[in-house]
């Protein structure tokens, strides 16, 4: 008698466990229909996907502006740092157009920003979706023709009185050469004895204010385009007297560049002192200024890297 009262309790027993984990299961599975897991995760994505940025469509378009190195004066090709990335940027089923090379020999930055105000410089600007920009190494060096060897903004003048002779130039030895750069003012050309820190400085807050201004017109004629400014190296890195005046003057200019770059969201500074510190014989073209085919090798390869 016993034992069937224990018999029937643990029977009713295990019926009321068993009714109660099928009432939990109907409850879950009614709540599951009715408010599904995956419904949370929709939910929380975004009801509009932010546009993607000008560099990441799926073809670059590029301009560049600048001075004889976005024009890539030194290198036996003629490709410069500019074509370079193009290619680069072309190569296993990349989409890459160059629009235009404005680089112009001996620019400084006050002949940019003038050139800026250009209808067409303006009409270019808004078609690309990648503007290189090289500019201020001739605003610091003043020419730098120390060597004689007619490099940067001699280039400028040459090109743009082909009459003249050598011969036929007035000899002054009281003042410095006079460089014309093409699009802007007389550069005055800098000897070795006036590339001093003093000398170099000096021209730093003019040429960085009228970076900042460049960079900002830029920003606001096409601000869609990613940016990529060119950062300066000292080509003189190799001569005794002008190591310590041109690091200080390049470093100086490069930190000023990349505090106002910092300032714009789809502008970046590209590096280049490292690229040509201690290796100014392999990567220097003969002028001792511009970079040779492998210097601007160098220089696309770290444009690139910071495209993609």
């Amino acid at each position: 008698m016993n034992d069937s009262k224990w018999t029937w309790r643990t029977v009713s027993l295990v019926s009321i466990l068993a009714t109660l984990l099928l009432i939990t299961g109907f409850v879950y599975a009614v709540g599951d229909i009715l408010n599904p897991k995956g419904e949370k995760f929709l939910s929380s994505l975004p009801q509009e996907t932010a546009a993607p940025t000008a560099a990441a469509s799926d073809e670059f378009k590029i301009l560049a502006l600048g001075d004889s190195l976005a024009k890539g004066t030194g290198d036996n090709s003629g490709q410069g740092f500019v074509k370079r990335t193009v290619d680069a940027l072309s190569a296993n089923g990349g989409k890459a157009e160059l629009l235009g090379n404005m680089g112009i020999n001996g620019l400084t930055t006050a002949a940019l920003q003038s050139k800026l105000q250009e209808e067409g410089v303006q009409y270019a600007l808004r078609q690309a979706n990648v503007i290189l920009i090289s500019i201020g190494g001739n605003d610091l060096f003043r020419g730098s023709d120390i060597l004689g060897t007619g490099g940067s903004s001699g280039q400028a003048a040459a090109t743009e009185n082909p009459g003249d002779s050598p011969e036929a130039a007035p000899q002054n030895t009281e003042a410095p050469a006079i460089n014309k750069v093409e699009g802007g003012a007389p550069v005055p050309t800098a000897s070795a004895g006036d590339l001093t820190p003093e000398t170099l400085l000096s021209a730093l807050p003019g040429a960085a204010k009228r970076l900042g201004n460049i960079l900002d017109t830029v920003a606001e004629v096409n601000p869609q385009a990613q940016v990529y400014y060119i950062g300066l190296y000292n080509p003189f890195g190799d001569i005794e007297e002008l190591l310590m005046p041109g690091n200080q003057a390049v470093t100086a200019w490069n930190n000023a560049a990349m505090d106002m770059i910092n300032s714009h969201q789809n502008m970046t500074l590209v590096p280049t002192f490292d690229l040509f510190d201690r290796h100014l014989a392999k990567y220097l073209s003969s002028d001792h200024f511009h970079p040779n085919g492998d210097g601007y090798q160098r220089m696309s390869e770290r444009i690139v890297q910071a495209v993609r």
